[in-house]
């Protein structure tokens, strides 16, 4: 397995475990970790984790959301002037974290190289 691969799958286990303790947040120190233990070169610092918690949010929101038939979804996309579009709400949230995610391991990933030196 390659590096992005191995920082995609701790990536998303570890925010899973985080966040069955942590905010929302804990997606975040996920991300910082994995760039801190696993470094990756150039956009792949930005973009796997990105990816990664894209795909696990959009999958936990699903999940959830489907057990109650996408009402409260719906709701909201209503409020957000989505059309009433669950889908739409679900992947934009999960580009919301992964853009999040991203960020902080830019930051880890900044953390890293400063330790080195």
């Amino acid at each position: 397995m390659t590096k992005n691969n191995i920082n995609f799958i701790i990536t998303i286990l570890l925010a899973f475990v985080l966040s069955l303790f942590l905010p929302w947040w804990s997606i975040m120190i996920a991300a910082g970790i994995t760039a801190i233990s696993i470094p990756l070169k150039k956009a792949a610092v930005f973009f796997i984790p990105f990816l990664a918690i894209l795909v696990f949010w959009s999958i936990y929101c699903f999940t959830i959301s489907s057990a109650n038939d996408f009402t409260l979804a719906k709701k909201i996309s209503q409020l957000l002037q989505m059309g009433g579009n669950p889908y739409i709400l679900i992947l934009l949230t999960g580009i919301i974290g992964g853009l999040a995610a991203g960020i902080a391991a830019i930051f880890g990933k900044q953390i890293a190289v400063l330790r080195k030196q």
